[in-house]
C-alpha cells in the first residue's frame, strides 16, 4: 500500500489490471490463469490486503483449474514432489493458515493419507496429470471444487 494521492479513475484501473503475465509458443496453449479475469470472489478483497498465504492458496486453486481445463476424461490432476522423494499427491483439498502457510491434502501412489504444509517462501508445485484410478468413472476435477469455496469467503 502506498501514500500515492490517486484519481478514482486511477484507482478502478489499478484494481482492474492482472497482477500476472504469461506468453506462450504454442497458440493452441488457450487462455492461462494468468490471462482470465479474475473471478469475482478473488476480487471482493484487493490483493494487497490478502496475507501471502490467501493470495498463494487463491491462485494455486486458478492454477488447479486451468490445468484441468487441458486434461482428456482419462486423467485428473496430481501434484508432483520435487524435492521430497515422496512422489505424487492426489489432491483432495487446499487450504491455508494466515500469514504464510499453504497446506495441500490428498492421497499418495498407494492410497495413504497425506498432508503437505509449506511456508508460501518454499511453495514449489508441479502439476502433473495422472490416470484415474477408475477407468470407468467421470474425471473429478477438484479445482472446479476448489473454486466453489472462493464464493464462500
Amino acid at each position: 500500500m502506498d501514500d500515492e494521492i490517486r484519481t478514482t479513475a486511477e484507482y478502478a484501473e489499478a484494481a482492474a489490471m492482472r497482477p500476472g503475465r504469461a506468453v506462450h509458443a504454442d497458440p493452441e496453449t488457450g487462455l492461462t490463469p494468468e490471462q482470465e479475469p479474475l473471478p469475482e470472489a478473488v476480487q471482493k478483497k484487493p490483493f494487497e490486503k490478502k496475507s501471502p498465504a490467501e493470495w498463494a492458496y487463491e491462485r494455486l486453486i486458478l492454477y488447479i483449474k486451468g490445468f484441468e481445463k487441458t486434461l482428456d476424461n482419462e486423467h485428473e490432476v496430481a501434484m508432483g514432489f520435487t524435492d521430497t522423494g515422496a512422489g505424487v499427491l492426489k489432491i483432495e483439498g487446499l487450504g491455508y493458515f494466515d500469514p504464510d502457510l499453504v497446506t495441500f491434502y490428498g492421497t499418495d501412489g498407494t492410497g495413504a493419507r497425506v498432508q503437505l504444509v509449506q511456508h508460501v517462501s518454499q511453495l514449489n508445485v508441479l502439476l502433473r496429470a495422472t490416470k484415474k484410478p477408475d477407468e470407468t468413472a467421470a474425471p473429478r476435477r477438484i479445482g472446479f471444487e476448489l473454486a466453489k469455496g472462493l464464493d464462500e469467503a
